[in-house]
């Protein structure tokens, strides 16, 4: 099985700064030898999390939406999972968290299918709310026993209309490096355990 990074795109715009972000990553990703997936939130109605516990039976959330597909996808053979936000007052889009803890559920109700995935979070912002909303991403990966991914800075970028974010040349640079080191960690690991 080949090995995989699926790349979650938290935009509510098909082209916006985030999606394009996550394009470059994934294309970064397979420019170093590592199969890379974007799927998108744009256009999508995520729900909470209902605490209903069927996914303790079935192996999925019962709340029948794009959260399902992306499980399959992270359990059918993803060893790396990036997720990309833009910043909503100060933190992570609420449809993005709400992925995110039905996916944490589903995995921990069924084998942790998260453990040792390797990967990590970025934030797109116009202003502020960088930092908090990387630290509020963080706690996904780390509860979930996945391996976080480091950079030469924090995975922020600056840009509030489509295609600004080209303008932050560090933002950009810090977050094709991220890529760059979530590719060599799957791939390392991928030899080691092959």
């Amino acid at each position: 099985m080949m090995k995989k990074v699926l790349l979650l795109s938290g935009s509510p715009k098909k082209d916006g700064n985030t999606a394009q972000l996550l394009k470059d990553c994934a294309r970064v990703i397979e420019e170093n030898g590592v199969k890379a997936e974007v799927v998108s939130l744009a256009g999508q109605s995520v729900a909470a999390c209902k605490a209903c516990g069927k996914c303790e039976q079935t192996g999925e959330c019962a709340i029948d939406d794009i959260v399902n597909e992306i499980i399959k996808k992270l359990r059918d053979g993803a060893r790396g999972f990036i997720v990309g936000t833009p910043v909503y007052f100060g933190t992570a889009r609420g449809d993005v968290m709400c992925a995110l803890q039905r996916i944490g559920m589903v995995s921990k109700a069924n084998g942790k299918f998260l453990s040792r995935k390797v990967g990590g979070p970025i934030a797109v912002a116009r202003r502020g709310g960088h930092t908090a909303t990387i630290q509020e991403l963080l706690m996904f990966f780390l509860i979930n026993d996945m391996i976080v991914a480091g950079s030469n800075y924090w995975n922020m970028v600056f840009g509030r209309m489509p295609g600004e974010v080209w303008e932050d040349t560090e933002g950009v640079e810090t977050v094709q490096r991220f890529a760059e080191n979530v590719a060599w960690l799957v791939a390392t690991l991928e030899n080691s355990e092959g």
